[in-house]
């Protein structure tokens, strides 16, 4: 894995659910991976996370102990959204013709100027603006 990588929502959320533990392993994997400062994420792709696992996850993750896995998260680098990244996303909804929140994805790894990002939501091998996507749980 090189430095231009972007990581979905999708691959935190796994790599602390239990209830998957093939795709906990290979998410936990990629994550120790961005931890040393090889992959990229989004102030998106934190929030969707944050509201997964505080609503989504059985029980849900107590505001606390969500806290401390965002500060666990800090030496991962963050791409900000902005009016720009927003405007490229519907961009990329039109260009592709997917979901909104999946085009932020694809704007903010192209921004940060990566070429790979690891989602189970995008089509594995499809290109978004020359951005490879790869499934980690395949």
């Amino acid at each position: 894995m090189s430095a231009l990588e972007f990581l979905d929502t999708n691959v935190l959320v796994y790599a602390y659910d239990a209830g998957n533990t093939t795709k906990r392993r290979a998410a936990q994997q990629l994550l120790r991976v961005a931890l040393n400062g090889q992959a990229i994420i989004s102030t998106q792709v934190l929030a969707e996370f944050s509201a997964t696992l505080l609503h989504k996850l059985s029980p849900p993750v107590h505001p606390n102990d969500l806290i401390a896995l965002l500060d666990a998260l800090g030496p991962i680098k963050v791409i900000p959204l902005d009016a720009g990244l927003v405007r490229r996303a519907v961009e990329a909804k039109e260009t592709y013709g997917v979901h909104l929140y999946d085009a932020m994805i694809v704007a903010a790894a192209e921004k940060a100027g990566c070429k790979r990002i690891w989602s189970e939501d995008l089509n594995p091998g499809q290109k978004y603006f020359g951005i490879v996507v790869e499934s980690p749980f395949h």
